[in-house]
């Protein structure tokens, strides 16, 4: 009985010597002893604020340093709206550490969403001056990367003629148009058209702005040998009054 008991003792007294431990590690207790008390935080914030890394951190401290799940935290971190990356550590007694990256917006997309430099589609709060100064992409959320492409080479095509575009949009039937800083709209057609179009318009377009003052409201480059332009409508003459002396 003796030598068979042997065995559970050392297994007892090996649960019990491993109790600590594991009960430390899980936050069972000693978490007041070691707790969590500083958060450093690294990195260039435009739209992040403290107080939301502090929302999204704190609830995940209550079991102090060892129990302190850094899974966890990267999850609650890179939850927040404008977080595009987070890394995080622990260090030795009480700190928290965090290497947040934040999302740099590229462009809005279909009037409600956002685009990273990354590429992703994201949902976020802007104010309306940031927003007007991104341009406006619109297309199929499944065609995302196609708008984001012909847009980079709408501009870098236009830029030689001086126009400036800030905006691309691809219907559900595959027609692109384009719309300038200026408020112009200019509707291209089938892509596989769209190179020899824009060539066409730009090549004549310093002779068809010599002699307007303002430019042009609208354009449609979808005609067989050339295309169409509207311009701003002429303002009212000013009205004059004659006084005659009698």
């Amino acid at each position: 009985m003796r030598a068979g008991s042997r065995p559970v003792a050392w297994c007892l007294a090996a649960a019990l010597l491993a109790l600590p431990v594991v009960g430390v590690l899980n936050g069972w207790f000693a978490a007041s002893r070691w707790p969590v008390t500083k958060l450093t935080v690294q990195g260039e914030f435009k739209h992040v604020t403290m107080d939301e890394l502090r929302g999204a951190v704190l609830p995940r401290l209550g079991k102090g340093f060892f129990a302190l799940n850094l899974d966890a935290v990267r999850q609650a971190v890179a939850a927040l709206p404008w977080v595009e990356s987070v890394e995080a550590r622990k260090r030795w007694p009480d700190t928290l550490q965090l290497r947040v990256t934040e999302r740099q917006p590229f462009a809005r997309w279909n009037g409600t969403q956002l685009i990273s430099r990354q590429g992703k589609v994201f949902d976020a709060p802007l104010d309306a001056a940031d927003a007007a100064a991104l341009p406006s992409l619109q297309g199929p959320d499944d065609r995302l990367a196609e708008v984001v492409s012909f847009y980079a080479d709408v501009r870098k095509a236009f830029a030689a003629a001086h126009l400036a575009i800030n905006g691309v949009a691809l219907t559900a039937r595959g027609s692109w148009s384009v719309t300038t800083t200026n408020g112009a709209r200019i509707v291209i057609g089938d892509r596989d058209l769209a190179g020899a179009r824009l060539r066409r318009f730009l090549d004549v377009y310093p002779q068809m702005m010599a002699g307007h003052d303002q430019g042009f409201v609208y354009a449609d480059l979808r005609y067989t040998n050339g295309f169409a332009v509207r311009w701003p409508d002429p303002a009212p003459a000013a009205k004059t009054t004659t006084v005659r002396r009698s």
